[in-house]
């Protein structure tokens, strides 16, 4: 049973079916030769660990071949137990004998269809995902739509919540997220889009909002060519409104959010003020109190949605602090030992239009990103009017933003009050820090 530990098969080649013996031994070494060698090329050149991370294929395949080592080697103590003649020692010994196979045999075996089972989860979650490699970058950038959906069930909600436009380096991972208001008015839509055929002079009918242009797209399905007009329409509008081309978009539900960052152990925040709980008034069940806290994910959930004592400005600001702080503090330890948990989360966190062959390319995007400050520029008072937006402003803004990011322009310095609103560094009159930072971790 001990050779049998060691070097699966050895225990028939010396005293049992040496053909047995000999097919297993020598799966065994090749099994050995190719995962010494997986990790000599992993050492080397880490973007292969993330190849075989989110590759369906190689999932599937590690599934099945888990699933049959685990049978296979369990067959091979049993049938070590059988050649070491059991009924020929004292009961004692053979109770002893029994124990040990037994604890041999389930700890193996369970560890190998632990492992099938974190890759079975692994490749229902890249499942979900369309077929195709990443595109080409824009402008050496991949810009990335961010939205929230604005239902904390677990369903889709028909608006989204908060609209965040990542914009990526394709090199070093450095990254601007572009917030935008969701109550902007009279914004345009890409020049040549189906909305702007439908809104010539902008979105200016009464009441119309960015967060309400998927909900008038999901009225009038008959004019897109797509099972997602309203996300269409919308980035029909954020293109219009920026001026960059928008390479993928995510929809993130807010359940499925917060199973994620307790799967992730909590995010680590500083809370400048009083958040409460539960929603307006007296919806309100409780508060999160100010200092640096671990907030587990309903109250980081909250931290990112209140508005009780706010206005959408201040929360757009702490939603940008909520967003840096996953993407800085995420431990690859706490990954993989919830390895489970997390891709179910993110299954019923996540919509995209991300390609699966691009996952391996944004994963060591994100890790290069830690490494780099995270910058903001937020669409909002006191320098855009959301009613009447001055889209030539926004989208030097924009650009202004890139640049600095880029190192093309020089950062420029602003002079904060101090004041604290909402639980955002900053005021509606002055500004919020968060929202328009070269380092959104410091103005948080």
């Amino acid at each position: 049973m001990g050779f049998t530990l060691l070097v699966p098969g050895s225990a028939q080649l010396i005293a049992g079916n040496r053909r047995v013996g000999r097919i297993a031994v020598r799966i065994w070494l090749v099994t050995l030769v190719v995962v010494l060698s997986g990790v000599a090329v992993v050492a080397i050149h880490r973007p292969f660990a993330y190849w075989l991370a989110f590759n369906a294929t190689f999932m599937g395949w590690a599934r099945v071949l888990l699933l049959v080592g685990a049978i296979a080697w369990a067959a091979l103590f049993v049938d070590a137990w059988r050649i070491g003649q059991p009924l020929s020692l004292r009961l004692p010994h053979r109770r002893a004998v029994v124990g040990v196979n037994g604890i041999l045999c389930f700890s193996v075996a369970g560890t190998m269809l632990f492992g099938a089972h974190l890759a079975a989860a692994q490749h229902a979650w890249l499942t979900q995902f369309v077929g195709g490699d990443i595109g080409e970058a824009h402008n050496g950038r991949y810009n990335i739509l961010l939205m929230g959906g604005d239902s904390g069930a677990d369903r889709w909600g028909l608006r989204p919540d908060s609209m965040t436009v990542a914009s990526i380096d394709a090199v070093t991972g450095r990254t601007v997220m572009i917030g935008l208001p969701r109550n902007m008015e009279n914004f345009p839509f890409r020049e040549g889009s189906v909305m702007d055929e439908q809104f010539p002079d902008g979105f200016d009918c009464d009441g119309c909002y960015l967060n309400g242009v998927s909900t008038w797209a999901e009225d009038h399905t008959d004019l897109f060519a797509s099972d997602t007009p309203g996300i269409d329409a919308t980035i029909m509008a954020i293109e219009g409104i920026t001026d960059l081309d928008i390479n993928y978009w995510m929809m993130v539900n807010m359940a499925g959010f917060r199973r994620l960052v307790d799967a992730f152990g909590g995010v680590t925040l500083n809370v400048r003020d009083r958040i409460p709980v539960g929603g307006l008034g007296s919806d309100v069940t409780g508060y999160i109190e100010p200092g640096e806290r671990t907030l587990n994910g309903h109250d980081a959930l909250w931290f990112a949605r209140a508005r009780e004592g706010s206005d959408d400005y201040s929360r757009m600001a702490r939603q940008k602090c909520v967003m840096t702080a996953l993407l800085t503090q995420v431990d690859p330890r706490r990954a993989l030992t919830n390895f489970q948990e997390i891709a179910e989360a993110s299954s019923a966190m996540l919509q995209t239009d991300i390609p699966g062959g691009a996952l391996n390319d944004f994963v060591e995007l994100a890790l290069r990103a830690r490494g780099e400050k995270v910058s903001t520029v937020s669409l909002v008072p006191p320098r855009v009017n959301t009613a009447d937006p001055d889209i030539d402003l926004v989208r030097q803004m924009v650009s202004d933003a890139i640049d600095r990011a880029e190192g093309t322009k020089k950062a420029t310095k602003r002079k904060g009050s101090g004041k604290v609103t909402g639980g955002s560094l900053g005021s509606r009159n002055d500004g919020y820090a968060a929202n328009e930072t070269e380092d959104v971790a410091a103005a948080c």
